[in-house]
């Protein structure tokens, strides 16, 4: 039976596109190899419930009788792609924000459901909130699993924990100043089903909390929440768009950064020897996104710390793949959002390439770059026999041209068809 959810105005269909059979058969693409080797053509990809349980040439690789076939003549199969920063339950500065800021329990789940469908169906099998609205994101998971509502596979911070007049402070339940509130702070995200810590260590470009390239938590403050989260086997990431403030929280033992607006040679190069990871959030600053930043009305404040960052923010990027910075894909903006005529998540994998990754490397920060930041590279994050069926497919060669990631024909999670525009 189709489990419907019933929104302001209309109704969304919370279930696969077709009756699924257990057994399918991918024929006729060809399978995209994530370490530079060649791809194989023409393939046969078999699918046993929500794994793949064989991959290989046609002429070698047998279709199990009664499986159900799905047609792929001359496609492109990648893995499922994966966007390490976003918030379903966002709100921009200006009118959004004075729209929702009383918004109601109710009608938050409804809107980050429908995100999440909407991040699915664009082909985005895998998200980590870092960070949402009254930890709306880890029921959000609890739903999806449970088969109550569609949507990514979900690695929630729940709640990120700002400081007094800080960043983000404006728009949670509670702040918390010093290292035993944010042991405290720590723990309350652990028990209400956080998988990450996620904490603000300098100011940002959509709240007017302390300037961007100043370090705002102390040293102490943030040792203490990274022992805490440790301790509870949870690791941290860092928003932080400061030399200084990132380079604290390495020393300290921090796991990512978030943005990296402003980030030096010397601070990269530190992350890189401390195995840190970044996730930029290039659509955030750069011009390809102008016109989706024209359709909130923001206020001049925003747009002026935007611009300020910007030309740094695409340098610091730069910087960071010429030293090898391990970098996973994340927006900051919803991954279905349209931007000229494809998603945030797309334009944010053209912008890698941009920066100075081959499409390779772009397609890989969106797909097994962020599984081993998860920690769940031997799952998800390519396509192998004995992960999950996270699959979709492109008329044309990625690893030749990232823009390819712009036709998406078939979205697949676990072995279940969500959208198919190839019949």
């Amino acid at each position: 039976m189709l489990k419907i959810l019933l929104s302001a105005a209309t109704f969304i269909l919370l279930a696969p596109l077709t009756a699924q059979s257990q057994v399918k058969a991918i024929v006729g693409a060809n399978v995209v190899s994530l370490d530079g080797g060649a791809p194989v053509r023409d393939a046969v990809v078999v699918i046993e419930g929500e794994r793949i349980s064989a991959i290989g040439p046609s002429g070698g690789t047998r279709v199990p009788a009664g499986a159900e076939v799905i047609r792929a003549d001359g496609m492109w199969l990648i893995p499922g792609l994966m966007n390490m920063h976003h918030h379903y339950g966002y709100m921009m500065p200006g009118p959004m924000t004075a729209e929702l800021r009383n918004e109601k329990n109710t009608e938050l789940a409804l809107r980050v459901a429908d995100n999440a469908r909407q991040a699915l169906l664009s082909g985005v099998t895998t998200v980590r909130p870092p960070g949402d609205r009254r930890e709306a994101a880890i029921a959000l998971k609890k739903a999806i699993d449970k088969g109550q509502a569609i949507g990514p596979r979900i690695f929630s911070a729940g709640e990120a924990i700002p400081i007094t007049a800080g960043h983000g402070s404006k728009h949670v339940r509670r702040t918390y100043d010093g290292p035993d509130e944010l042991v405290e702070a720590v723990r309350s995200r652990v028990a209400a089903g956080a998988v990450w810590i996620k904490i603000m260590v300098s100011g940002g470009i959509a709240t007017t909390g302390g300037e961007i390239a100043e370090a705002l938590m102390t040293p102490e403050e943030i040792e203490a929440v990274i022992d805490a989260a440790h301790r509870f086997g949870r690791k941290v990431t860092a928003h932080s768009g400061s030399s200084n403030a990132t380079m604290t929280a390495v020393d300290a033992g921090v796991d990512c950064i978030e943005h990296g607006y402003m980030l030096d040679r010397e601070t990269l190069v530190h992350m890189k020897a401390n195995g840190v990871w970044l996730v930029p959030t290039m659509v955030v600053t750069q011009p390809e996104t102008n016109p989706l930043h024209e359709t909130f009305d923001l206020p001049a404040w925003y747009l002026a710390r935007r611009e300020a960052v910007g030309k740094l923010h695409l340098k610091a990027i730069k910087m960071a793949i010429e030293e090898g910075v391990h970098i996973a894909l994340g927006t900051d903006f919803l991954p279905a959002e349209p931007v000229n005529g494809t998603t945030a998540t797309v334009v944010e994998a053209e912008l890698y390439v941009k920066a100075g990754m081959t499409p390779l490397q772009a397609l890989r920060a969106a797909t097994i770059e962020p599984a081993s930041l998860l920690e769940v590279e031997k799952d998800i994050g390519s396509l192998e026999i004995g992960k999950y069926a996270d699959i979709l497919a492109v008329p044309s060669d990625p690893t030749a041209d990232i823009r390819a990631l712009r036709q998406i024909k078939l979205v697949m999670k676990g072995g279940t068809v969500y959208r198919n525009d190839m019949r």
